[in-house]
C-alpha cells in the first residue's frame, strides 16, 4: 500500500501556510462532541474521542475549548443539536473519485452546498456508494524523522500490528488496520518517539492521473469542499499533476 495521498500533504502545507484557526477549531469542537455524545466522556474507554483530543492539542486548542465541548455533549441534550455522520460520494475532473465527511444536523442544508461546491468546480455529486468502494479505512500514522533511525521505527512498528511502512522525504506513514491504531501509537510513544498524526483515514485503492488543467481545478474543488462547516474530512484518489500543485 502507498503512503498517504498528495492531497494530504497539500493539506498540511495549506494549514501551515494559511492556517485558519477558527474554522478548524469549530470542525474540531464538533468532533469532540460527537465522539463524547455517541461513546462517552473517558478518553480511555473512548477511541475516537482519544484520537480527536489528541488532534485537538496538536492544533493548539486550549483545554478549556476542549472541556465546553465535551461538558456541552456530556449534558442532557438540551441545546436541541444533533448531529449526524454524513458520506457524500462524487467526482471531480478527469473523473477522480471524492469522498466528503460531513458531521451534519440538517442533511438537506448540507447536501445542498455539497452540490453546489461539486457543480461550481467541474464536478458531480454521486449517489451513496458510488465511489465509496475505491477507498479503505486504515490507521494511519506520521512520524517526522527528526534524526530517528527510519528502520528502527519501522520495525517497532511492525513488531506493534502495522501493516504497512513507507518512507516518503522527512516521514515515515505507518498504517494499521483501525483497531491496532492506538497500540502502535502508545508504541512508539513508549520508545519516545511522538507521531505527528494519528488517526483514522481513507486511502485510494488506485490512484487516477490527471493533467494540469484538471489538477487546477480538482484542487478548487477540493479547497471548496474542506472550506465548508460541516464537512469534517475530504479524501480523493487523484495523482496531480505536479507542475500544477500549489508551492
Amino acid at each position: 500500500m502507498a503512503g498517504h495521498s498528495k492531497w494530504a500533504q497539500i493539506k498540511r502545507q495549506k494549514a501551515a501556510n494559511d492556517y485558519k484557526k477558527g474554522a478548524i477549531f469549530s470542525k474540531l469542537s464538533r468532533e469532540i462532541y460527537v465522539a463524547a455524545r455517541e461513546g462517552g466522556p473517558n478518553p480511555d474507554a473512548n477511541v475516537r474521542l482519544r484520537m480527536a483530543l489528541e488532534r485537538a492539542k496538536r492544533e493548539g486548542m486550549t483545554g478549556d475549548t476542549i472541556e465546553r465541548a465535551i461538558a456541552k455533549a456530556s449534558g442532557a441534550g438540551t441545546d436541541g443539536e444533533s448531529y449526524q455522520t454524513v458520506f457524500y460520494e462524487g467526482y471531480g475532473p478527469g473523473g477522480v473519485a471524492i469522498m466528503a465527511i460531513a458531521l451534519t444536523d440538517n442533511r438537506n442544508r448540507t447536501a445542498a452546498e455539497i452540490r453546489h461546491a461539486f457543480s461550481r468546480h467541474g464536478g458531480a455529486l454521486g449517489e451513496t456508494g458510488s465511489v465509496g468502494w475505491q477507498f479503505d479505512t486504515v490507521g494511519q500514522i506520521i512520524v517526522p524523522l527528526n534524526g530517528h533511525d527510519a528502520d528502527e521505527i519501522a520495525l517497532l512498528a511492525i513488531d506493534a500490528g502495522a501493516t504497512d511502512v513507507v518512507t516518503e522525504e522527512d516521514e515515515i506513514i505507518i498504517t494499521t488496520e483501525p483497531s491496532d491504531l492506538s497500540a502502535v501509537t502508545e508504541a512508539l510513544r513508549g520508545s519516545g518517539i511522538e507521531p505527528a498524526e494519528s488517526g483514522i483515514t481513507r486511502v485510494a485503492q488506485n490512484m487516477v492521473e490527471i493533467d494540469a488543467a484538471q489538477t487546477a481545478t480538482a484542487i478548487k474543488l477540493l479547497d471548496a469542499l474542506e472550506d465548508l462547516d460541516d464537512i469534517q474530512e475530504v479524501f480523493t484518489n487523484a495523482s496531480f499533476a505536479e507542475s500544477a500543485v500549489p508551492a
